[in-house]
Order: C-alpha cells, then sequence, then structure tokens
C-alpha cells in the first residue's frame, strides 16, 4: 500500500465498511458508501477529461460533499483546491485561473456567483452543482447535478498511486492574495499518521497496518469521533478535524449551520458520542462557554463525556477561556501553532496543567533564527522568526519567488518561514508574538497586536478584540483597538485602557479603543484585520 490518502481511505472503507464515515443532519455515510460515492465522483471527472494533477475546486461550505469531492479528487490523482465559500465574482475567478481548476464542485446557494463568472474561466470544462438551498433560482447553465453525476457513472476502478502526488491547500490571503501551498502527499500523510496514533495511546504503525488496526478499535468501542466545528475550506478544520482523524478510521459530523453555532456542536458531541472537536481558538471557545452556562440556567445538560481531546489551531486561544471550558469537562485541550506552511509547536492544557497564553512546547524539528541566519538563543529575549521543519511544503504553486523566499535551507535544512515571531524561553519553549507583517513600529519599538488583544482581552467584560497600527505624525505608527463588550457591560474606553496599563508596557498600551457591538473575523475565527483598520480609520475620520 503507497503512502497516498486515496490508497489508504480505500483499505479502510475495506476494513469497516458497515461503520459511519460521514454525517450531517440527517444524511450519515458509511465508509463503503463514502469510497463508493467518491469513486463514482472520480469517474466522472476522468470522463470530463481530468486525470493526474488536474485541479478541481471545491466552492463549498461544510457538507459531505465537501469530503467526498476531496477524496474523488485524489483518486483520481487530481488536486482538490479549498475556495473560500464567502468569495465574490473576482475572488472567485482569481482562484479558477490561479490554481488552473478544470472542474468546480459548487453549493447552489453559491450559484448567482458561479453563473457571473462562468463565461470567464475556459479553463474550467466541468460544473457540478450541489443542491443546498431549496430557494435557488436553479441550475447553473451547462452545470450538473451532484447527485445525477453519482448515479449516472460507474465507481472509478482503483488504480496505483504515487506518493510524490501533490496535495495543495490555499492561503487565506490575509497576507496579500490567496496562494497554493503544495506538499507531497506520502510526506504530509506521514507526518498526519505520526500525529494522531500516539494520541491514541498507539504506536506509530505503517500505512500497511492500519486497516488492521482500526478495524480493531471500531471492535473495542475506541474508535475516533470528530467534529470540525470550524470550516473545511481552511486547514484547521480539513485537516486536524477531517483528514487527520480519517487517517484513523474517523466518523467526521459535519454542522449544519453556515455559522458556528455553539449549541448545534454540543447537541451533535452528546448524540454522535464525539472523542475530540476542533475549533478555532478563542473566536470558538468563548462562545462556548456561553453555551454551556446559558444551557444551565435553563435546566439543560449536555453529556460531554465522550469527549477526550479540544483541538485549536490558527488564532489566539488564551488560558482564561480554556480554563473555563475545563471547569466544564476534564478533558484535555490541544493548541497547535501552525499555519497552512507548516506545524512549528503544541501546547497541552489539562485541568491541572494551565499554560501561559501564546506559549508553546517547540516542535522537534522547529527552530527560530534572526533575521541575519543566526539561531536564536534560548532565554536570551531576543525575537526571531519561527521556522518549521519536518515536512516542509514544496512550494506556492507559481510563485517561484514567494517560495524562495519562504521554503529555504539553512545549514543544509530545509525550514518553512510562515512570518510568525517568538522567543524562545530558556527551558526552549516558545513565546509566540505575533505575525511579521502585522507588527507595529511605534516610536522605533515592536509591537504584535496578538499581545496587546492578549491583554485587552483578559478584561472580564471583553467579548473580543482585534489591535492594529495606525499612521502617527510622532510615533510612526499608532497602536489602535477595536473590541466587543458584554451586553450588560457599562465599561469605558478610558477604562479598559487602564485595564491594559496593569499587564503591558507603556508604548504597547492602545492610544486609543474604539468599542463595538462586534469585533468582525473570518468562518474559520481568524482575525479580519482589514475590517478592523477600516473601523478605526472610519472612527478617526468622524473626529
Amino acid at each position: 500500500m503507497e503512502l497516498h490518502y486515496a490508497t489508504l481511505w480505500e483499505g479502510i472503507a475495506d476494513a469497516i465498511g458497515d461503520r459511519d464515515a460521514l454525517v450531517t443532519g440527517a444524511t450519515r455515510r458509511s465508509w463503503t458508501e463514502y469510497d463508493d460515492r467518491a469513486a463514482r465522483l472520480a469517474r466522472a471527472f476522468g470522463d470530463a477529461g481530468l486525470g493526474h494533477d488536474s485541479k478541481i475546486g471545491m466552492y463549498l461550505g461544510n457538507g459531505n460533499e465537501y469530503l467526498e469531492t476531496q477524496f474523488a479528487g485524489m483518486k483520481l490523482r487530481g488536486v482538490p483546491i479549498n475556495i473560500n465559500y464567502r468569495y465574490l465574482d473576482d475572488e472567485l475567478l482569481y482562484l479558477l485561473d490561479n490554481s488552473d481548476a478544470e472542474a468546480l464542485v459548487f453549493h447552489a446557494s453559491l450559484a448567482d456567483r458561479v453563473a457571473r463568472v462562468k463565461d470567464r474561466a475556459p479553463g474550467v470544462r466541468l460544473w457540478i452543482e450541489v443542491d443546498d438551498d431549496p430557494d435557488s433560482s436553479g441550475r447553473v447553465e451547462g452545470a450538473l447535478a451532484y447527485e445525477d453525476v453519482i448515479a449516472g457513472h460507474d465507481p472509478a476502478p482503483r488504480i496505483r498511486r504515487d506518493p510524490s502526488d501533490v496535495y495543495m491547500l490555499y492561503t487565506g490571503g490575509t497576507t496579500g492574495m490567496p496562494k497554493g501551498v503544495m506538499y507531497e502527499t506520502g510526506g504530509m500523510l506521514q507526518a498526519f499518521i505520526g500525529l494522531i496514533y500516539p494520541l491514541l495511546g498507539l504506536p506509530i504503525p505503517s500505512v500497511e497496518e492500519i486497516p488492521g488496526i482500526v478495524a480493531k478499535l471500531a471492535r473495542e468501542g475506541r474508535s475516533v469521533s470528530s467534529i470540525p466545528a470550524c470550516p473545511l475550506m481552511h486547514g484547521t478544520g480539513a485537516w486536524l478535524g477531517a483528514m487527520l482523524p480519517q487517517v484513523a478510521g474517523a466518523q467526521v459530523t459535519l454542522l449544519e449551520s453556515r455559522s458556528f453555532d455553539p449549541l448545534e456542536m454540543l447537541e451533535k458531541v452528546e448524540a454522535e458520542r464525539a472523542t475530540q472537536v476542533v475549533i478555532v481558538g478563542d473566536a470558538f471557545g468563548r462562545p462556548i462557554v456561553n453555551a454551556l452556562e446559558e444551557a444551565r440556567r435553563s435546566g439543560r445538560h449536555f453529556d460531554l463525556s465522550s469527549l477526550q481531546f479540544l483541538v485549536s489551531s490558527g488564532v489566539m486561544f488564551t488560558r482564561e477561556v480554556k480554563q473555563a471550558l475545563l471547569e466544564w469537562h476534564d478533558f484535555v485541550i490541544i493548541d497547535a501553532m501552525g499555519s497552512t506552511e507548516g506545524s512549528m509547536g503544541t501546547q497541552i492544557t489539562t485541568r491541572g496543567n494551565l499554560a501561559e497564553t501564546a506559549r508553546f512546547a517547540k516542535g522537534a524539528e522547529t527552530k527560530v533564527f534572526t533575521e541575519d541566519g543566526r539561531e536564536v538563543v534560548p532565554g536570551s529575549g531576543e525575537p526571531g522568526m519561527v521556522a518549521a521543519g519536518g515536512a516542509v511544503p514544496i512550494g506556492y504553486y507559481k510563485d517561484e519567488a514567494k517560495s524562495r523566499a519562504t521554503f529555504r535551507e539553512i545549514d543544509g535544512v530545509r525550514y518553512s518561514f510562515p512570518g510568525d515571531w517568538a522567543i524562545v524561553e530558556a527551558d526552549g519553549t516558545l513565546t509566540l508574538l505575533g505575525r511579521g507583517s502585522n507588527c507595529i513600529n511605534t516610536a522605533g519599538e515592536k509591537v504584535y497586536p496578538e499581545e496587546v488583544e492578549e491583554a485587552v482581552k483578559t478584561h472580564e467584560d471583553v467579548i473580543d478584540c482585534l489591535v492594529v497600527g495606525v499612521e502617527d505624525e510622532k510615533f510612526g505608527q499608532r497602536v489602535t483597538a477595536v473590541a466587543s463588550l458584554a451586553a450588560d457591560s457599562t465599561l469605558s474606553e478610558d477604562e479598559l485602557r487602564e485595564h491594559t496599563r496593569t499587564r503591558l508596557a507603556g508604548y504597547k498600551i492602545p492610544k486609543q479603543i474604539f468599542l463595538v457591538e462586534r469585533v468582525e473575523r473570518a468562518p474559520n475565527g481568524k482575525a479580519d484585520y482589514k475590517w478592523a483598520r477600516a473601523t478605526v480609520e472610519s472612527r478617526l475620520a468622524e473626529g
């Protein structure tokens, strides 16, 4: 058995075919059905002329069809492409063009956008529409209905695949236009195998051993059941919530709401006996705490006894929110420091071990370097760029210059430099400072927004906060924040600024804090700094 997701998942389907693989609402797909439907879709791709290395766009919200389409593309040795379902016409067209997409699978609720760009995307030869909207105005002209495609094709035969096949995930575009980060499938899969099985208390197996191990776990009632509460279109949901657990034969349960509903998530944990939930930091953690508190007030009790792990990545996950969650259930919280370009470290939190916010155990192959290439000495207090080793991406698709800047060798070892800065503490742990591209230079001092946001959010009335730098004649840039408060709070902007004085050096304290009804974030919980900057500039213009 070669190191390839499609081949492994076929083997798992053979081993535990009657077990559930995908659940969305009332629709359940067994592993046999998952494999069969993906194979039929792969046949349709092949009949349309797609093959090895063909790019297949997925303009979809969460649902079984997302993972079926991904599996089908991999069966074909093609490259599934994640497309943000919030993208409008020009952004969608950019992704189709930049990725060289030859097929697009899309939700009917997004059909109006697809219809407007269809004639401007000549490279796309196959359009498939997934019915998710009974009020949709109708199918895009020339598009095929997803279920008709499944029913109208025989399963594609199983083929030999190569571990060097490309897997690609597009970045969210928070630091420029979205870029396709390319990995070798085999190396990425091997890294995932090395992550999931130790969490199950098992030695790292060979790929050939996995179907037998998965069958044994099922017989013993120890199967993994995962709920990605965040979008599959981003790495946290796709990798940690779906692909990584499916390497261990997991059932993946997807939420139906297009925005995060903590009550829906808690109900699914109880109903599906989930063993892990994947979220994105405080943006998901705080609403879960609030939902649990509201449920208690109304006399509702959620059975969380099956839940072993709460996994987060992508944004700040504060000590205070972790502690509040652990008061409700005794699970292990895994906070993964990473990005589309690579994994850098982890923080494990339990009731008996509440670590400091943004402090991570450095990955075995992670290092921190200064801008001139020196390795940062632990305990020196010198900030440096985090370099992720191990399964380093091949590069960015069609961007050699950016690839050379991000993925490079130091002393003969290849690293990924996603742009995060950190300090190496004396004990070797990393204190994350933030993304260098967001760094604020004020009066010659560097201020990382994440550190200030964390300090502001330590006030019990603060729901969320984002920090940006705005132009200033005296300081160069001025640290400025937008924050949202609890509904019954009477906290003033000045009082909140005073609160930060007890937690930050003077130059890091926001010169101004603007209170807003809601701090805007992407569906995956990541900061929307463009919105924050526009909000600050608007408030300043108002005087």
